[in-house]
Order: C-alpha cells, then sequence, then structure tokens
C-alpha cells in the first residue's frame, strides 16, 4: 500500500514552520517572501540498522545479501538514509497550489537514481545524494478538483514505499524490488467520490532516474521523441456502513513503459515493462488486529535479462500477506509472508521457472518519543531450476546459496 506523502511529512511528529524565519516587520520587499514561506514545512528522519545474516557466503553470492537496499550491510552496524522533506501542502481554495521536495543522503541513496553522479563519497561510483521527489502540485476546480504533480514523484503502486518507517517490516518485499520507484511527468488524481479515487499520469519512463529518456534500440540512440510510460490506479475505501470493516482500502493500479534493455535483446518486448498490482488493508472486527494483501505480475522484467548466455524476459508473480496485531500503544507485532514465481522465456521458448518464499516477523517497541525501534528476523528460500547450481531471484539476480537467515534492528528519529 502506498501512504499519502503530505501525510507522511506533517505526521512525523510535529512539522517544523519556517515562518517563523522570517520577521513579521521585515521591509516591504520580503511581503512575497513571506507569504510563500508561511505554510512551508520541515520534516524527514533519520534510519539507522545493525544487519546479521547467519548464514551466507563469503563472496556476496547469497539469497540475503540480493535483498533490496541490504548490499553491502551485511553482520555490521548501517547508517541507511537520512531524508530530509520541505513541503507547502495545498490549501482548500478551487487554484490550490504547492510543493515538496525529498532529499535523500547516504548509503540507501545510493543508485536510487541516476540523477546525480559522483566518484567522491560514493558507493561504486554512485552518489550518495539523491532526490527522491520534487514536484509542483496544482488544483483545477474540475468536479472535486483535480490535483496535478508536475515533476518527479513516488509511483502508483505497491504495498510497501521506500521509507522503511512507513513499512509494516523493516526490509523491503520482493513485491517492492519488482516495482517502479520514481517517475518524471504529470499525474493527475481525481476523488469520483468520497469512497472511489483515481489518479493517471504519463512519465518518460518505468524505470527510476530524474530526466531520462527511452533508448529503445541496439545503438542506445532515442528512437521515437514520443515514446512515453503510462500508468494509472484507483483506490476504494470503505465507507461507515461497512460495519467494523470501515476504513479498509483496496487497491489496483498498472504501470506501463520504458525499463531499460534493448530492442530485439531477448523477448517480443524489448525494453517494455508492464507492471499490474492488486492491494489491500483490511480491518477485522478486532480493532488491534489488521490484515494486507498484495499481488504483482511484472511482464518483461526489465525489459530482457542476459540468463545462460541468451537474451531471456523475466515474468514475475509475487503474493505478499501481512497481519499487524497492536498490542498497546507502544508495543505492535508486524508478520509478512512471500511467494514470488520467475520465469524464463525467450520469444515463444519457455527456459523454465524458480520459485520461492519470504516470511519475516517485527517486534516493533516504540519506547522513545519521536522514535521507531524494532527488530526482524527474516527467513528467505529460492529452488533453482533455470541454470543449474543458480536460483533466479524475482529482481534477476542470480544467486548459488538460496537459503538465508537474517536477523535485523532499525532505529529511526522522525523530525
Amino acid at each position: 500500500m502506498k501512504f499519502n506523502k503530505w501525510t507522511l511529512g506533517l505526521a512525523a511528529v510535529g512539522a517544523v514552520s519556517m515562518a517563523s524565519a522570517v520577521r513579521a516587520d521585515d521591509a516591504p520587499k520580503m511581503s512575497a517572501l513571506n507569504t510563500a514561506l508561511s505554510n512551508t514545512t520541515i520534516s524527514g528522519y533519520v534510519s539507522t540498522s545493525v544487519n546479521w545474516l547467519v548464514n551466507h557466503t563469503d563472496d556476496g553470492d547469497s539469497v540475503g545479501e540480493k535483498i533490496p537496499l541490504q548490499a553491502g550491510k551485511a553482520d555490521g552496524f548501517n547508517l541507511d538514509v537520512v531524508k530530509l522533506v520541505i513541503a507547502k501542502p495545498e490549501d482548500q481554495t478551487e487554484w490550490a497550489s504547492g510543493y515538496e521536495v525529498d532529499l535523500l543522503f547516504g548509503p540507501d541513496a545510493a543508485g536510487y537514481n541516476n540523477s546525480v553522479s559522483s566518484n567522491t563519497g560514493s558507493q561504486n561510483g554512485q552518489s550518495e545524494v539523491a532526490i527522491q521527489q520534487a514536484f509542483v502540485t496544482l488544483r483545477t476546480p474540475v468536479g472535486s478538483g483535480i490535483d496535478w504533480k508536475i515533476g518527479v514523484w513516488n509511483t502508483v503502486i505497491g504495498y510497501e514505499s521506500f521509507d522503511a518507517g512507513s513499512n509494516p517490516n523493516y526490509t523491503r518485499s520482493w513485491g517492492w524490488a519488482v516495482e517502479p520507484t520514481e517517475h518524471t511527468g504529470i499525474l493527475a488524481s481525481y476523488n469520483i467520490t468520497s469512497a472511489l479515487a483515481v489518479s493517471a499520469g504519463v512519465a518518460n519512463t518505468l524505470e527510476a532516474g530524474i530526466n531520462v529518456r527511452n533508448t529503445y534500440n541496439n545503438t542506445g540512440e532515442t528512437t521515437s521523441s514520443w515514446d512515453k510510460t503510462f500508468l494509472g490506479s484507483a483506490t476504494y475505501t470503505a465507507p461507515s456502513t461497512w460495519g467494523w470493516a470501515s476504513g479498509s482500502a483496496f487497491y489496483a493500479g498498472m504501470v506501463y513503459g520504458f525499463a531499460g534493455g534493448l530492442e530485439g535483446a531477448g523477448g517480443s518486448q524489448g525494453g517494455n515493462q508492464q507492471n499490474y498490482y492488486l492491494g489491500t488493508t483490511l480491518n477485522s472486527p478486532w480493532s488491534k488486529l489488521t490484515f494486507g494483501g498484495s499481488f504483482d505480475y511484472v511482464q518483461n522484467l526489465g525489459g530482457t535479462t542476459a540468463l545462460a548466455g541468451g537474451g531471456v524476459h523475466l515474468n514475475d508473480y509475487v503474493f505478499g500477506l501481512y497481519s499487524t496485531y497492536k498490542a498497546t500503544d507502544k508495543l505492535s507485532f508486524n508478520t509478512r509472508g512471500e511467494y514470488w514465481e520467475v520465469d524464463g522465456q525467450s520469444g515463444s521458448s519457455y527456459k523454465g521457472g524458480d520459485a520461492g518464499i519470504e516470511l519475516s516477523e517485527d517486534l516493533e517497541y516504540d519506547l522513545w518519543a519521536n522514535v521507531q525501534s524494532r527488530i526482524e528476523v527474516r527467513y528467505d528460500k529460492a529452488t533453482s531450476s533455470v541454470i543449474p547450481g543458480e536460483s533466479v531471484l524475482p529482481t534477476g539476480a542470480l544467486v548459488s546459496e538460496a537459503a538465508t537467515l537474517g536477523i535485523y534492528a532499525n532505529i529511526i528519529y522522525k523530525f
């Protein structure tokens, strides 16, 4: 499930107003700046972790070392990421406007997008500074009001997000790993009713990267001035008439467009990819217990993937189930289970498939103010059939050690 970004910014335990930074009795030339900053907020978080892989290889070739955002973190203490959000939400006027800028600093920012590149203070030549989002919001008074995002914004599908503190579990799911993360383009959102909301947009590419263009042939040259990515989603929130199930939500979305790869390098679609998503969050008759579910289908993952020396594109199926038991205001237990399947195909020829499971259990106890603290135990197991002796993970990565047990701790300070 994807969370509302304005809510995340404002709910981070007291957004800090910048109005005090502009004196009320400044000269008239400052009045425009004062107006612009009066509703601007600063928020964010610092995320740290400990990672212990109980069993893994020493050459980085185990499934536990391929878990999203865990590369290079095995068996040690880590700074994950620092996030800074500067935002001005839209007000309730008909022609409202606003903006949001989300900045990332640290190892998890490396490779998030290729808008910044540096060999200094980087991992593998990738800068540890990134722009997660940077967009202008505009409202047009059509019907209940159409809200527009123009710039770089998070994708519209998925149960989990990049921000660990917004997810039930610390480590990211395999479903999250095969979804797009961000797009550069324009997105329109509209509330058809109080229960049903839809969004639709056009972007440059499905893959991350600010201002990245579609290079859809073997030479790497752009072949079309208009070859874009299309996406949409719908959300239905159960009304109060549903009784104990009120507030439950149901999601559907898709993204279709360029995701890397080269035309003719394998598969019938070259560099194009299709992501389909279904998800739900369900309340239960017992208010302390909630459930969630997700399904991701990815057709032609990443355009093409080279397996066994040939062009083979991958089709992914990832099923996820979630539960949260909130024992007290501070103590909660979060469970996630996943089943995934990867099918390799070259043209019309089926090359075989791998499958696997993932189980995670988080215990969260928030003792300190503004601090989210939790410990997680995660088990991953993959089976092998596409390539003898190796397993193909949902991301297309190959591993020789296909079963891993990991123990993680995560401390996040939100401001």
